[in-house]
């Protein structure tokens, strides 16, 4: 039974409010990190504490680094005509991790939601539209979720940034490569037939 302000119970508590983690593997990490204390832990402790102190958000974009502006917004092969707008840093680094993007972005904090309580005044979209005017931007990709907030992010960007003259277009939504029809959800389903071309 643990001791009240017991660290090991504290430390699981910690990794447990972790995407991904719960309880059960929370213990599992923290048990591995106390047999091998000084290769696991102290170096994690040391590297939580120096990413803590150096990481702050871009001031540009809205993407986390060491550096601000941050390392995509400075790099000089970027297409900077071009912008992504994403929800989050998450899926910033998800299009990077997979290349498949070479512009600029734009890291909006989240999506339209009138039962999260959350407005377009809680999201980084004047920024936005203030920076595409000042920039030069010609196209804007809303890479948004394919949920009801996404949608309804999407529409009211789309809205926004008409009077701006800039192109907006947005992710395709369908079947993934690989995807088997009887396992997709009927919003995915439909997504991809009223999205078909020709063959």
């Amino acid at each position: 039974m643990a001791l009240p302000n017991d660290p090991v119970e504290h430390l699981i508590a910690l990794l447990a409010r972790l995407p991904g983690y719960g309880r059960r593997s929370a213990r599992r990490a923290v048990l591995k990190m106390l047999q091998e204390p000084d290769r696991l832990m102290r170096p994690l402790a040391g590297a939580l504490t120096e990413a803590a102190a150096a990481v702050k958000p871009c001031s540009i974009c809205g993407n986390l680094d060491t550096r601000d502006p941050c390392q995509v917004c400075i790099d000089p092969h970027r297409e900077k005509k071009l912008v992504c707008v994403v929800e989050g840093v998450a899926d910033l680094w998800a299009l990077e991790r997979a290349q498949a993007h070479r512009g600029l972005y734009h890291v909006l904090g989240g999506t339209l939601s009138a039962l999260g309580g959350v407005g377009p005044e809680d999201l980084s979209i004047n920024p936005l539209i203030a920076r595409i005017e000042a920039s030069g931007v010609e196209e804007v990709i809303l890479a948004l979720p394919a949920t009801v907030d996404g949608a309804t992010t999407a529409h009211y960007l789309a809205d926004r940034l008409k009077p701006t003259g800039v192109t907006i277009t947005r992710l395709a939504q369908g079947v993934p490569i690989g995807g088997m029809l009887d396992v997709l959800d009927d919003g995915t389903l439909a997504a991809a037939l009223k999205a078909r071309r020709p063959a």
